[in-house]
This record gives structure tokens, C-alpha cells and sequence, in this order.
């Protein structure tokens, strides 16, 4: 039994010089990454202000954190950025539906396919703030921009994700409705549907917990939610107002993983 195992391990690929060669490799980027740095010291002033965010995180403003009366209020600022987030993720997973479908190899066939996952990689290209700056000159600053952008950005990830789940889908379940005689509309009710569902929620909801810290980040080129909030009370030094502001967004984030867990778990525990 020895032998045998001194044997194979005799026989084991040699990656030796391929793996020094990587290490090389990735040692000249790092040196060269580590180059463009400019790094001068440590700014004093910086070192006072973080100090400041941190004793105010320990003591933020509890009147404004949990403020349910007016509009400016932590609650109902995490409450549009939570709202903004969900529209924009349904909005995305519905337009990244054809987009995936034209994109699966098993579907459409390699030249589509090709075509279809280049034009997903060219949305995906575009970053979240530009296109929210591009929706806030189309219809002004406010919550229906952030939707807008949410939802096209959530298209590129969403329908990458999609094509691979389509792409998984067991063929003998598809034969099997052929053998009976099931027509087109038929196998797609009974043979895809039943596969894809639970997947693309599961997706969906994964790309909604993104959504929420995207929705907090849009909100600073006035996208609506708490994000712009958040800036303008660090702008004006109002440590304990930008602190009732993070705590808003940990609590909630937090509170969506939590819950989107669940959600997950439990549809995959179901179709299995």
C-alpha cells in the first residue's frame, strides 16, 4: 500500500516551476500596485476626526435615531433607501429574465448566446454612480432615479447569474415531457419553470442585500434615502447625527441579511 502511494505521489503532476513563475508574477504586480501609492504620513487631523466618529458611535443621537414623526428621521430615511432598493431589484431581476434566456447556450445556441453576454458585460461595465448621475439628469434628483439606476445595474449581475442556473437545468426532465408529448408551452410550464424558480428568487434576493448598501451609496448624488444625509452631517462635523445615521444602516443591513438567509435556506431546502 506504501509503494502504491509513493508511486502516485512519483507520478503527480510537477507544477513546481509553473508555481514559482506565479509567485513571480504576482510579486511584480504587488511592488508594482504598491508603486502608484503616495503615501506622505499619517494627516494629525485625521487622526482627531477618526476619534471623533468612534466616541460618537458609542454615544449617537438616540432622539434622531429612533424619530418615527418626521420625514428627516433616521427610520423613515432607512425606510425610502430599503424601499428604493426593493424596486430597483425587482425592476432588474424582470428585465435580467429575457437577457438570460437569450444568453444560455442550451437555449439559444452559441452566436446568440455570445452576442447576449457581451451586452450583459457592457452593462456591467458601467459604474452605479455614473448611471445614477446619467437618471438624475433624466428625471431629477429623488427616489425614482435611485430606482432606475438599482434596476439597471442589478441587470448585468442578476442576468449572469440567470444564464447559469439555465444553463444547469436538467435536459432528462425536458425528454421526459417530449416522450408524453408535451408541447412547447407545456415544457416550459412543467420542465423550466418548476427548475428556475427557486434559484432566480434566491438570486434575487441576494442581489437585493447588494441593492441596500447600493441604494445608501446612490443616495449621495441625490438618489434619495440616508446616504446624502450621512455626508452632510460629516460635512458640518455633527458626529453624533452621522452616527444615529450608521447605526440606522447596520441595523437595517443587518436585519435583511438576517431575514434573506432565512428566505434563501428555505428555498433551497425545498427543492431539494
Amino acid at each position: 500500500m506504501n509503494q502504491e502511494v509513493l508511486l502516485m505521489y512519483e507520478k503527480r503532476p510537477k507544477t513546481l516551476v509553473r508555481n514559482i513563475i506565479m509567485l513571480v508574477f504576482f510579486a511584480i504586480v504587488i511592488i508594482w500596485s504598491t508603486d502608484t501609492m503616495q503615501f506622505s504620513g499619517i494627516n494629525p487631523n485625521g487622526i482627531v476626526i477618526s476619534r471623533s466618529i468612534l466616541d460618537a458611535l458609542t454615544k449617537p443621537n438616540l432622539e434622531w435615531l429612533f424619530n418615527f414623526g418626521t420625514g428627516t428621521s433616521i427610520p423613515n430615511l432607512m425606510l425610502e433607501t430599503v424601499a428604493i432598493a426593493f424596486l430597483g431589484t425587482i425592476l432588474g431581476a424582470i428585465l435580467a429574465v429575457p437577457f438570460a434566456f437569450i444568453s444560455a447556450r442550451n437555449i439559444t445556441g452559441k452566436i446568440a448566446s455570445f452576442l447576449g453576454n457581451t451586452v450583459i458585460g457592457m452593462i456591467r461595465t458601467f459604474p452605479i454612480f455614473i448611471l445614477g448621475l446619467m437618471f438624475i439628469r433624466v428625471t431629477g434628483p429623488g427616489p425614482l432615479a435611485g430606482v432606475l439606476t438599482i434596476g439597471i445595474s442589478s441587470i448585468g449581475m442578476i442576468s449572469k447569474l440567470y444564464v447559469e442556473i439555465i444553463e444547469d437545468i436538467d435536459g432528462g426532465i425536458i425528454m421526459a415531457l417530449d416522450a408524453t408529448g408535451a408541447n412547447a408551452i407545456q415544457r416550459i410550464r412543467y420542465g423550466i419553470i418548476p427548475q428556475l424558480t427557486p434559484n432566480f428568487i434566491s438570486t434575487a434576493i441576494y442581489r437585493f442585500e447588494i441593492n441596500v448598501r447600493n441604494a445608501t451609496i446612490l443616495s449621495l448624488v441625490g438618489a434619495g434615502g440616508i446616504g446624502f444625509t450621512l455626508t452632510a452631517a460629516l460635512a458640518v462635523y455633527r458626529w453624533t447625527d452621522a452616527a444615529a445615521a450608521l447605526w440606522g444602516i447596520v441595523i437595517v443591513v443587518l436585519f435583511i441579511e438576517f431575514v434573506s438567509n432565512k428566505i434563501r435556506n428555505s428555498l433551497v431546502s425545498g427543492n431539494q
